[in-house]
């Protein structure tokens, strides 16, 4: 069972990964989530790429992207998931200021749908790793000031790689975490990925096997020890070998007291041998 291999190998927390689509449906979802829920597994949800918002016309492509998120929420729900982690969108012509007014309206709209449907779970929008691309730390957290439900997803590889490498001090980590502490409801865990990062010109490349970048996660976890906000951080790196590495590593900088679950995205949950909808 998927959730006995997560327990065995350590994880606290698993994020069932849709980005490529959709394969859990919601009786395995609701099955899923009661088994997490009963072995202490934290369970959050990642939309498929296409599902965001901010689009120029709310046409067919923003249809679907609104049916792809409306149905991350509903698995999320009966899974008890939070939260459904989306990426924020692209500039398309427009200013900043301009897309993010755009991503919130629509943001507004949804969450009156998802309303109705009893599937009112928190989202999360995650910090983009291109550095003139739509999706910077100011953006995701200027979304997430103004939309109580929706909170900033913070991922350090993508901010190591627009900063062109400069994550590598405690003081560095510190200044995103507060700014992401300002936004985030009380209670809230911060969610974070990570992963060793390859990257060119400021633009991510790749994700790498822990330690062959410069990107490592003890400055995180002394970081994350100076608040009292729990927290969740996510693996991304490729294979369990670097998941293991990065897991001991956080432990060992944040102290076994302290409140911070971690977990593989890529743990045997969230890569089923088939995809059912």
């Amino acid at each position: 069972m998927a959730i006995e291999l997560l327990r065995e190998s350590g994880y606290t927390a698993n994020e069932i990964d849709f980005e490529s689509g959709f394969w859990m449906d919601y009786p395995w979802a609701e099955e899923f989530g009661k088994l997490a829920r009963r072995r202490r597994i934290a369970l959050s949800v990642h939309a498929p790429i296409a599902g965001f918002m901010g689009h120029v016309e709310r046409d067919r492509k923003h249809g679907m992207a609104t049916g792809m998120l409306d149905h991350s929420a509903g698995i999320a729900k009966v899974a008890g998931a939070e939260p459904v982690v989306f990426h924020p969108g692209f500039l398309l012509g427009r200013t900043r200021k301009q897309t993010v007014a755009s991503v919130v309206s629509q943001l507004a709209d949804f969450r009156k749908r998802i309303e109705t449907k009893d599937r009112a779970v928190p989202f999360g929008v995650e910090i983009m790793g291109r550095v003139n691309d739509f999706g910077s730390l100011d953006d995701v957290l200027a979304i997430s000031s103004r939309l109580a439900w929706v909170r900033p997803v913070i991922d350090f590889a993508h901010l190591h790689a627009t900063s062109d490498g400069a994550f590598t001090t405690v003081k560095a980590f510190h200044e995103v975490l507060a700014a992401a502490n300002r936004v985030l409801p009380r209670g809230a865990p911060f969610h974070i990925h990570f992963s060793d990062i390859a990257y060119a010109n400021r633009n991510e490349t790749k994700h790498l096997p822990y330690g062959e970048g410069t990107l490592r996660v003890a400055p995180l976890g002394k970081a994350l020890a100076r608040f009292s906000r729990p927290a969740t951080v996510i693996s991304e790196a490729p294979g369990e070998e670097s998941h293991q590495a990065i897991r001991a590593e956080l432990s060992s900088a944040v102290g076994k007291s302290s409140p911070r679950r971690s977990s593989s995205r890529s743990a045997s949950s969230s890569r089923p041998r088939s995809r059912r909808n």
